[in-house]
């Protein structure tokens, strides 16, 4: 679920979804996380990062967004997977094995450690796998840091993973990101 924060009432919040409905969203004991600005050059081998990514004209994979994970994170989502930030996009979370130049294969997210950085493409590890992802001057880059209720106010915007649908028409969720100084780009 992706939105924009329209009423705080306590637990309750009033969300604006993407697609224009509004939605009721009860945090029960809720991890808050933020987002900030950052840029590739705060992303280092060895770091665990997720990357949403899409298929690249010409094949391999084009990051429409980076985020970094905090080391008490490291792990979190870990693999590659189907993602719904547009069609065929993926989320890719893992350690950066490599950053270089040059063009990564396919449009994939990313969520992992980052095994090495060349130039402008960055190969997630994961497991046994790994996925390489081209970074371009579009694609946003941001670090998620700790939340407080502070950060749910009317007009920020929010990613809310994992939200469930309950029986009286509301929504539940036990996490969501918010955007600090810049949208959440997830």
């Amino acid at each position: 679920m992706r939105g924009t924060i329209e009423q705080v009432d306590g637990p309750l919040l009033t969300v604006k979804s993407r697609s224009g409905e509004t939605l009721k969203v009860k945090l029960i004991d809720a991890k808050i996380s933020a987002v900030v600005k950052a840029s590739l050059a705060d992303v280092k081998a060895g770091d665990f990062v997720g990357a949403t990514a899409e298929p690249a004209q010409g094949g391999g994979w084009k990051a429409a967004e980076v985020h970094i994970f905090p080391s008490a994170m490291r792990g979190t989502g870990e693999g590659d997977r189907a993602y719904d930030y547009r069609p065929k996009s993926t989320m890719t979370n893992g350690t950066v094995s490599a950053m270089g130049n040059g063009a990564a294969a396919g449009p994939s997210t990313v969520g992992g450690s980052v095994a090495k950085t060349s130039g402008t493409a960055l190969t997630l590890k994961y497991g046994d796998s790994e996925k390489t992802v081209e970074v371009t001057p579009e694609t946003k880059v941001v670090s998620l840091v700790a939340g407080n209720n502070g950060d749910l106010k009317s007009g920020a915007q929010v990613v809310i993973p994992g939200a469930t649908h309950q029986a009286d028409g509301n929504w539940a969720a036990a996490r969501i990101i918010v955007g600090r100084d810049v949208a959440p780009p997830m």
